[in-house]
């Protein structure tokens, strides 16, 4: 074996990789050189019975790739090396009329729009099944109390559900992302050497409509000899941006998963998985932290398509070579994170008992704001009530103390307030805000979007 790209053998579904693989790029190409073959027929340029014979060769179980490669071998032009091929196979003189009109990019960035189609349709397929887990898990723990952190410091209580739902609320703008630039990134092209679709003469504008009706895509209004890579660069970044958010999932489920937080965990087999090669007690995030490290990966590809968008004139070739790596890389990337989130996120292991244990290792100190504006509520000014909120957690901090016991020793606040107002508004269950509520509106958010029952 002499397989050298991890997509070889490590990384990606074999859905997306057949996408991306050489056969099937150069199965689109032969569809586009059927699709123009049919448009040309439906204007009488060509015949409708050499178009026919066309679509029959327009197959790899026809045109072989073999053969395909022999003559490229020769020629040094991966197109020609195609038309060459699929005409030994017509009869008649229908393979006169292959790539008639049309120019190279005609046919790659067409056929490349019908890949980005197919994987995008896939990458949209995944975010849904992501967004339904999420949901669900969201469902279940929304009224599950834990700690908010800021600095990587004690902050207020939280829901676990409240988390998720900012999780599922980043995804569903994903969403809406993918599909608004869905239809500028599967543009193709049927505009001849530099775009002005001089060799079509005046049926030009025609045929390139029919091509791409017969494709289901758009079509670049103003062409050179290329599609406008500001298109691929939109939708690299998307998913660089869809992959940054995984990451960030990630990142917390790796922090909360240390054993001295220890509020979720990945799944484990304990039969059977390992975490360490000498470390036998080890419970690695490590799924998580597989979706962080290619998380980066997906990001880096974001500077050679922005400097693919910069080409000579009406075009130089320059891109062509980056974009081998952007694309399959990208994509195959971004479908493999997706799924790994998704599956980590369906069998992650809260533990519900280490979240109350986490609130009462902080003594109450989470609690100081909402001592602060009760206090305020009952005629302490704001300012005066953050000074008194602040002393009490001082004090009850340098002492070891709970918030909720000093604070009863204070007349300042015992004047305002009774003793039983000051236990309710020290108690974390009765300071979550509307999580609850943020939690019912992102689930109906997802019912909407997704048309489906959580």
């Amino acid at each position: 074996m002499n397989n050298l790209c991890p997509l070889d053998y490590r990384y990606g579904r074999d859905e997306m990789k057949k996408i991306w693989s050489e056969e099937n790029r150069l199965q689109y190409e032969m569809d586009v050189e059927a699709a123009l073959a049919e448009a040309h027929a439906s204007l009488g340029t060509i015949t409708k019975e050499n178009a026919n014979e066309i679509r029959r060769v327009a197959n790899l179980y026809v045109t072989s790739i073999k053969r395909i490669k022999e003559i490229e071998s020769e020629t040094r032009h991966d197109v020609m090396a195609m038309v060459k091929a699929m005409a030994e196979q017509c009869n008649g003189d229908a393979g006169s009329f292959i790539h008639y009109g049309s120019t190279s990019n005609d046919i790659t960035d067409t056929a490349m729009a019908l890949q980005i189609k197919a994987s995008i349709e896939l990458i949209q397929r995944d975010v849904d099944s992501l967004i339904i887990t999420l949901a669900n898990l969201a469902k279940k723990e929304r009224d599950t109390i834990a700690i908010g952190r800021t600095h990587a410091q004690f902050a207020i209580p939280i829901t676990f559900g409240f988390k998720i739902s900012g999780y599922i609320a980043e995804m569903l703008r994903h969403r809406e992302r993918l599909e608004q630039a869905k239809s500028r990134a599967i543009a193709g092209k049927m505009a001849g050497a530099v775009g002005t679709g001089a060799a079509f003469g005046e049926n030009f504008p025609t045929i390139q409509e029919k091509v791409m009706l017969i494709l289901g895509l758009t079509y670049e209004p103003v062409a050179t000899q290329i599609v406008g890579r500001d298109r691929y660069t939109e939708i690299i970044c998307i998913a660089a941006n869809i992959a940054t958010s995984l990451e960030r999932y990630s990142t917390e489920i790796r922090n909360l998963q240390r054993p001295e937080i220890a509020e979720v965990a990945e799944p484990f087999d304990k039969k059977k998985q390992i975490g360490s090669s000498t470390m036998a007690h080890k419970h690695n995030p490590m799924l998580s932290e597989n979706v962080c490290g290619l998380a980066r990966i997906v990001r880096s590809m974001m500077t050679p398509m922005y400097e693919s968008q910069v080409l000579w004139h009406e075009r130089d070739i320059s891109n062509s070579s980056a974009e081998r790596f952007i694309f399959p890389h990208t994509f195959t990337l971004l479908d493999d994170m997706l799924k790994k989130t998704e599956a980590i996120f369906r069998k992650l292991k809260g533990n519900r008992d280490k979240m109350i244990k986490n609130i009462e290792l902080s003594k109450g100190l989470i609690m100081a704001e909402s001592l602060m504006m009760k206090m305020a509520e009952k005629g302490i000014g704001r300012q005066c009530a953050y000074e008194i909120a602040r002393s009490i957690s001082m004090t009850a901090e340098s002492e070891g103390r709970q918030l909720k016991a000093v604070a009863l020793e204070r007349n300042d606040i015992k004047n305002f307030m009774t003793e039983d107002e000051i236990i309710t508004a020290v108690e974390p269950s009765n300071y979550t805000g509307s999580s609850r509520e943020i939690v019912n509106k992102t689930l109906a958010m997802v019912e909407k979007a997704l048309g489906v029952k959580v």
